[in-house]
């Protein structure tokens, strides 16, 4: 095959030339900081809350209670992003997480008692987490947009997603051995050094991990405030990004086949009753079993940062979203910790390739003045398919049993794919490679 010179003068960009640019380092490094401290969180958190209450629905509520609030602002969200500069939203959103540490940072020394002994008080500061997740998630993928060249979109989303990979296993491998050996550390100092305990210590690091990552988003220079094709009313606008994405084929598929799939596929809501009950492994192996899926994924996201999919990239995703369905499924029949890693890690694999492609879609098929809102629809697809999934997960657990539930959820995801490829043709024929070359010629 003959290539083009549009296309050889694609090659020759520097597979390293995006990390050049200061904004988004600051922009990566910023969120990876915040992902460490968010999933270092979730271990902990919810190991307590499984702890106080030894009942598998407690685990879907924390998602639920999350989901709540972050759906509920998404769409005013988007609305605002695409009013006003982006940075001054994400500010006050990592401001709220840093709240909400401080928060769980006190119910873990027992300041106050009664609180510290109900799930309610751990609920409602994932309530509050949520809220601050809603904006996040409608101006993350919007502001990152302005900060690289459309031809660098496709580098910029694997290093993007390379970096919350290897953050998302650092939290959870974190989350766990702090608590862990946090409590042991407790047991041999006794009752004079009360504040010491496992979740004290993570929530501590939890929270400087937050200042830390408050500190780099504010290193990033301001960008414009995107200009607006025609004036809208408030109603219109809101429900603009809806509008948008459901008319373009190609979009709707996409999002629609990772919101299914993470909603039937939520088996890390579990993974403290597989730690717990059916593994066996503590804590410690909580987080392990919570890193597995980054450390595949990360693997995979790296690799993809050097060689993006822009061939045949719909069928790619829809292999991608089949394959991590079947891991699902074998995770969900084993009973080997070791087998059990290895499963999560390659769902990790395959959910790093359809992340990828998903947040170059919504990249390169969204106008500027529309990402805001366009970025809140995405979130709540895909955000509201995490926690719902857990929500899922938690009620299926209680109905079904721990086992029947994954294993039901997998054999989901792969009904949701067949049904995605079957009825979406343009998805499936999708090629970033004519967009690339297209942007190489200007």
């Amino acid at each position: 095959m003959v290539k083009t010179k549009a296309a050889l003068k694609l090659k020759m960009i520097d597979r390293f030339e995006v990390l050049k640019i200061s904004d988004f380092r600051n922009f990566i490094i910023g969120r990876g900081l915040a992902v460490i401290a968010t999933q270092l969180q979730a271990v902990v958190l919810g190991w307590q809350v499984y702890a106080l209450t030894q009942d598998p629905l407690s685990l879907g509520l924390v998602g639920l209670f999350e989901i709540i609030p972050a759906m509920s602002v998404s769409l005013f969200a988007g609305h605002l992003a695409d009013r006003v500069s982006r940075k001054k939203i994400l500010l006050p959103s990592i401001a709220i997480l840093i709240l909400c540490s401080f928060l769980l940072l006190l119910l873990s020394l027992k300041i106050f008692p009664k609180l510290s002994q109900t799930p309610n008080s751990f609920y409602f500061v994932v309530f509050l987490s949520g809220i601050a997740r809603g904006f996040m998630g409608a101006i993350l993928i919007a502001f990152m947009a302005q900060l690289v060249p459309k031809e660098l979109y496709s580098r910029s989303s694997a290093w993007n997603g390379t970096v919350w990979q290897i953050s998302a296993v650092t939290g959870p491998f974190l989350g766990g051995i702090l608590y862990g050996y946090g409590y042991k550390l407790s047991q041999v100092l006794g009752n004079d050094y009360w504040y010491v305990n496992g979740a004290s210590l993570a929530y501590s690091v939890d929270l400087s991990l937050l200042f830390l990552s408050f500190a780099f988003f504010s290193f990033i220079a301001s960008k414009p405030v995107p200009k607006l094709e025609k004036r809208e009313k408030f109603i219109e606008s809101l429900l603009l990004g809806f509008h948008f994405v459901f008319k373009h084929p190609i979009l709707l598929s996409a999002l629609s086949l990772d919101m299914f799939a993470v909603l039937f596929g939520g088996a890390v809501a579990l993974l403290p009753i597989y730690a717990s009950d059916i593994l066996k492994v503590g804590p410690e192996g909580l987080g392990i079993l919570r890193a597995a899926p980054p450390i595949g994924a990360s693997v995979m996201a790296f690799f993809l940062a050097l060689k993006p999919p822009v061939r045949n990239s719909g069928k790619i995703l829809l292999m991608a979203v089949a394959m991590f369905g079947v891991c699902i499924i074998l995770f969900g029949v084993s009973k080997n910790f070791y087998f059990s890693v290895f499963m999560l890690a390659l769902s990790g694999m395959f959910d790093s390739i359809s992340v990828v492609i998903r947040a170059t879609i919504v990249q390169l098929y969204t106008p500027d003045h529309m990402r805001g809102r366009v970025a809140a629809v995405n979130s709540m697809f895909i955000g509201s398919s995490n926690e719902l999934g857990a929500f899922e997960s938690g009620v299926a657990a209680k109905l079904l049993g721990t086992v029947p539930s994954v294993v039901f959820g997998g054999c989901m995801t792969l009904l949701v794919v067949l049904i995605t490829s079957l009825s979406s043709k343009s998805l499936r024929e999708l090629n970033f490679f004519h967009h690339e070359d297209s942007f190489a010629q200007k």
